[in-house]
């Protein structure tokens, strides 16, 4: 019984917020303890149970404080929610989103945000939640 309650606290994806004006994504930025930037996607796990829309669209309102409205799965990659020695690849289901507003209010969580190509992101460095674009 205590293998099925921790089965059941694991992620099985991680949605992603993106939204797009001009060719270039909003990214969040977070600054380390180095004092080094890192850039994510608004984004938040899903667990068993979760609608992976609702929780992509509650991630870009509470992430970026941007209130937005999905048009759709974008495209899929996989994402390590585990550690780098006990890996837990999971899907990474990412959703385009629409928004009236494009003026971003980061949480405390992050120190800002940046309007950057995709391609262009790929190539800088990524937080966590976000090194799956490498491999997309």
């Amino acid at each position: 019984m205590a293998r099925e309650l921790m089965d059941k606290t694991k992620p099985v994806s991680l949605a992603v917020a993106l939204l797009e004006d001009n060719k270039r994504a909003l990214f969040l930025v977070r600054r380390g303890q180095d004092g080094r930037e890192s850039l994510e996607l608004p984004s938040s796990r899903v667990f068993p149970g979760d609608d992976p829309m609702s929780v992509a669209v509650d991630a870009i309102r509470s992430q970026a404080g941007i209130d937005a409205h999905s048009q759709g799965a974008g495209f899929e990659a996989k994402h390590n929610a585990g550690s780098r020695r006990h890996k837990h690849p999971v899907p990474v289901l990412v959703f385009r989103m629409q928004a009236k507003t494009m003026s971003a209010r980061p949480s405390g969580e992050f120190t800002g945000f940046k309007w950057i190509p995709l391609a262009e992101a790929k190539k800088m460095r990524l937080g966590r939640n976000a090194e799956w674009l490498h491999s997309a």
